[in-house]
């Protein structure tokens, strides 16, 4: 009997991505892993970017992905909302090219502004299936009037909508009126246990100066006040002295506009020379490996392919219970999940586990079981394959067992 998905000739069904950039976060590592996994099982990718190409564009070119970005080698990631718009019809015109060259089957859009400004295009167009990542929770609708009225507008044609946690999809369904028959659910995915590349313990230690007896905590997520690092320097200074000595924190992350504001509460708090901030890093996995323990301490997330990587690396990780966290971390098996905006039940959490040796390994270990079962990128990339090749066979997203809502 023929295998369905051998005789599928992905080759002649272009897939078009279209987001803001390639540059550091989130969406935009997640399209970097994703797009050259596709292309490495025959799918033609293009990844569209509206903004600026970013710091991943040429790693995801070289692994056999098209990546185009504005005309004018434009770099408007960090300009403002009004140099942006101003210059979208522009950008726009470059999309409306690419659409038009490479014919794609399925365009399929990551981020809001990407989505409102590509997605009208692409159906005018004519591309036939159009699908629409929602990765974080609705919030940022309250900062840009008219952006939720014009997004469940967009929902009403869209061939797919997708989440990567339980809690976007309810917010979807319930608050935006997605019909369940095109929602899909796709987990994040992170490409194994990072310690089996990275650099040994020790020599990573060397490397930051830090002894073998440190205790080492670690965060890694911009500096932006919705990630909660001012909640976690304020735990550590009402535990400064219960913590193991000698102990430090490590940040990683870019700058977003807060970090004088964290070395300050840091200094006034008395534990300044404990916190190391590294700013953004391409070595996060090797970091990884010179921690006992990972945090995120966010007040709103999607899914966090940060906290899947911390686990991963075998390490105990406490987060806050928002978004996709405790979907992702299961509270008392493969770490802890606390309120969010709580430094008093997170400086709780925190000493709980610095002081426990025996649970933190008993954490990590389960996590990585976790991580290996549920959250591999190979099973992410499977999902979306089987998510685009259903599709183009004309199945609706609760038709295709693989992302449908009882999937996961």
């Amino acid at each position: 009997m023929t295998d369905p998905v051998a005789a599928f000739d992905r080759s002649a069904h272009p897939l078009l991505f279209v987001t803001l950039s390639l540059d550091i976060g989130g969406t935009e590592r997640h399209i970097a892993a994703i797009a050259p996994a596709l292309a490495r099982i025959g799918w033609p990718v293009t990844v569209f970017c509206f903004n600026s190409l970013g710091t991943h564009a040429a790693a995801v070119a070289a692994a056999g992905v098209e990546v185009v970005g504005p005309p004018l080698a434009a770099r408007l990631s960090h300009t403002s909302k009004a140099v942006r718009l101003a210059y979208l019809p522009f950008a726009a015109a470059r999309l409306a090219k690419v659409i038009v060259r490479r014919r794609p089957r399925v365009a399929h859009f990551f981020l809001a502004e990407a989505y409102i400004a590509g997605a009208p295009l692409a159906r005018l167009l004519g591309v036939s299936k159009l699908v629409m990542s929602r990765r974080s929770l609705n919030l940022y609708q309250a900062n840009f009037p008219g952006a939720g009225a014009i997004e469940r507008r967009l929902h009403r044609r869209m061939t797919a909508i997708l989440a990567n946690s339980r809690a976007i999809l309810a917010e979807l369904e319930q608050q935006e009126g997605c019909s369940r028959v095109r929602l899909g659910l796709i987990y994040n995915g992170v490409a194994g246990a990072v310690t089996e590349t990275g650099r040994p313990r020790a020599e990573t230690r060397r490397a930051l100066g830090l002894a073998d007896d440190t205790f080492v905590a670690i965060t890694v997520a911009n500096l932006n006040p919705y990630k909660g690092h001012a909640d976690l320097i304020a735990a550590l200074g009402l535990i400064k002295g219960r913590m193991p000595q000698p102990w430090t924190l490590l940040v990683i992350g870019a700058d977003l506009g807060i970090r004088a504001a964290l070395e300050a509460q840091a200094r006034m708090l008395g534990i300044g020379p404990n916190v190391r901030f590294l700013g953004a890093r391409s070595d996060v996995t090797e970091l990884l490996t010179a921690a006992d323990l990972g945090l995120l301490c966010s007040h709103e997330e999607g899914f966090s392919n940060a906290v899947i990587e911390k686990m991963a690396a075998g390490l105990a990780v406490i987060v806050t219970n928002v978004g996709g966290n405790p979907e992702a971390v299961l509270d008392g098996i493969t770490g802890l999940v606390v309120p969010p905006r709580d430094p008093q039940r997170l400086a709780v959490a925190i000493e709980r586990l610095a002081q426990n040796e025996a649970m933190r390994a008993h954490f990590g270990a389960a996590g990585r079981q976790r991580v290996a079962e549920r959250f591999t990128l190979d099973a992410c990339v499977s999902r979306y394959d089987a998510l685009y090749r259903g599709l183009i066979g004309g199945r609706a997203p609760a038709e295709i067992a693989e992302i449908a809502l009882s999937a996961g």
